[in-house]
């Protein structure tokens, strides 16, 4: 629906979250057989995210708890994509308090998770995530939307090596990846003067050398940030942790640090609905619930 556009339409995405809902809960209802009366409770996102999507989310998920007579469950969706470790490892396997770096299309953050209802934010994107400079750069290579995959696909093929971009000189545990955007649109420009195919004749090394370059963003301050707080249980969450470079570098710095790592699953790591359903169990367990009267917030942070 998106990939004409080159990235998601916000009305387009709402009038698809309408349309399709009803048949989606209907069949993972189906799909896990039961019955809507054996619910005990319905987690749903409250933010942040795209407005209009949140607002049929939480208006399907209110009217259902109602007419159910059940509890409702606000989710803020950063928290849930940490507590996306737990689908697969007991609250007990990992150790408290763990460092969790997240890294989504939208988001760039790094976390101190004191269990799993407290969480403290200690650094961030202070402009664009890791995950827009992947699809922004792979839009201008040409690739398809989302471009972070297919370029992900192609730099398996390059030589990380081949080419040097700026990187982030932020202060602290910040993040900044407009710079590198920026550079990159020049970059391209430039070779092109000269050799008209340059991006088809380096398209593999171009991909290569840009990931090697947020990776390597990412993780320097994720180990800096580390040994400054003394946490050797780290993990990473969020859409790009499916990303085969971060993640292999990831279990090779953490060798290096003689750190515990933790990574989710491929199918936990983009927006899914497992991950909700985990952060709510935990609010169900904490008798957490929501209200009727609650809006979605476009910019909850943790």
């Amino acid at each position: 629906m998106h990939l004409e556009y080159g990235g998601v339409v916000p009305e387009l995405a709402s009038r698809a979250h309408q349309k399709n809902i009803v048949p989606v809960v209907s069949e993972a209802i189906r799909k896990a057989g039961i019955e809507k009366r054996d619910l005990n409770a319905i987690a749903y996102t409250i933010g942040p995210g795209l407005l209009g999507s949140l607002l049929v989310g939480s208006s399907f998920a209110k009217g259902m708890a109602a007419s159910l007579n059940i509890p409702l469950l606000e989710i803020n969706h950063m928290e849930a994509h940490i507590l996306a470790h737990f689908i697969n490892h007991a609250l007990e396997d990992i150790s408290f308090p763990f460092l969790n770096l997240t890294v989504s299309g939208g988001h760039t953050q790094l976390v101190i998770v004191e269990n799993d209802l407290s969480m403290r934010v200690i650094g961030q994107t202070k402009d664009d995530a890791a995950g827009e400079a992947f699809d922004k750069c792979g839009k201008l290579l040409g690739l398809g939307y989302p471009a972070g995959p297919l370029l992900d696909r192609h730099a398996k093929s390059g030589n990380p090596k081949a080419f040097e971009f700026p990187k982030s000189s932020m202060q602290g545990f910040d993040y900044s990846f407009s710079g590198l955007k920026t550079a990159f649109l020049y970059f391209l420009r430039d070779e092109r003067e000269k050799e008209e195919n340059f991006i088809a004749n380096n398209l593999n090394d171009l991909c290569a050398s840009l990931q090697e370059n947020i990776v390597d963003v990412l993780l320097s301050k994720l180990r800096k940030a580390a040994r400054h707080h003394g946490i050797k249980s780290i993990g990473i969450a969020g859409g790009v942790s499916a990303n085969s470079r971060l993640r292999s570098a990831f279990e090779e710095l953490g060798k290096k640090e003689k750190w515990n790592t933790y990574i989710p699953d491929f199918e936990y790591c983009t927006d899914n609905g497992a991950m909700i359903a985990m952060s709510g169990y935990f609010k169900y367990q904490n008798q957490l619930f929501g209200s009727l009267r609650s809006k979605p917030l476009a910019r909850l942070k943790i």
